[in-house]
């Protein structure tokens, strides 16, 4: 075994361990997934602390040896737009949670350069995987470093306005002040939505949407920071937002056309709003 075929499988065993999951699929995907055929020619810079936020903090590893990058790190992509591969162990406890399984239809929304689409493949094929990346480099990259992979198609679009194929699963990469309701309707029964919700500069979550019988259920279930989703990441003046503890409390999401949002509302946004009941629970209408 070389040093980097080493350092890929001890992360894999540690992504595995941040994510808890009891799928060994998922310890399989990241040792099999090179991360460096996603990041572009080395070295590379790795973004390090509050760097996102600071600007501070960048580090170039010291060679194009890819062992540098098995590790939770940061990565740029677009260091001038704050664009990065994420951060690995977060990423691993989101597909831990979402759990793919082999068949089911995912769409990627903010596939970067396709590193985490491949993971997310990996998993659920033969299903398939559809990729969208509004950046049109970005997106070039992912076309490229997925070709080898059967089961993933990348769009170069906008998935805020483009119609979202039928899904299992909607992994979404960039933060949004509430999910578009198309991205909920496509959403197949049982099917799950991962997305970093951000209403305000102030509240960041990691939200998990499930389509149940009786309404979307969502649990936010993290702090998460991501960088906002084009089209998706400014409110209207007349929204309801909630601080921190309102918006962790949400329990499901409505569509405001099924029903009037009431006093377990927890935030009010465009179309849809979240309450602080779960679905199928008491109904208190104002």
């Amino acid at each position: 075994m070389t040093k980097v075929e080493d350092a890929r499988k001890f992360y894999a065993q540690l992504m595995a361990a941040s994510a808890g999951s009891a799928d060994p699929r998922l310890e399989e995907a990241f040792a099999t997934v090179p991360r460096e055929a996603f990041l572009g020619p080395g070295p590379w810079t790795v973004v390090a602390g509050r760097a996102l936020i600071t600007g501070n903090g960048r580090i170039m590893t010291p060679s194009a040896d890819p062992v540098h990058i098995y590790q939770d790190v940061l990565v740029a992509l677009d260091a001038d737009k704050g664009i990065n591969n994420g951060e690995p162990s977060l990423h691993a406890m989101w597909i831990g949670r979402i759990a793919p399984r082999p068949g089911e239809a995912v769409t990627h929304v903010g596939a970067g350069t396709g590193y985490y689409t491949a993971l997310l493949a990996r998993l659920v094929s033969p299903g398939r995987v559809t990729a969208f990346e509004l950046e049109a480099d970005l997106a070039a990259r992912a076309t490229m470093n997925l070709e080898t992979y059967d089961n993933v198609s990348v769009v170069h679009g906008d998935a805020v306005t483009s119609d979202l194929p039928p899904s299992d699963i909607i992994y979404v990469n960039a933060g949004v002040v509430a999910p578009p309701v198309a991205w909920l309707r496509v959403l197949k029964p049982g099917g799950r939505m991962i997305f970093p919700w951000r209403p305000s500069p102030s509240v960041g979550l990691a939200v998990m949407v499930t389509r149940t019988d009786k309404g979307f259920a969502c649990d936010p279930f993290m702090r998460s920071w991501f960088i906002p989703c084009v089209g998706a990441s400014v409110a209207r003046s007349a929204a309801k937002i909630p601080d921190l503890k309102r918006a962790a409390s949400s329990r499901s999401i409505w569509l405001t056309s099924d029903r009037v949002p009431d006093s377990t509302a927890t935030a009010v946004i465009g179309d849809l709003w979240f309450s602080s009941q779960a679905p199928g629970s008491g109904r208190k209408q104002l």
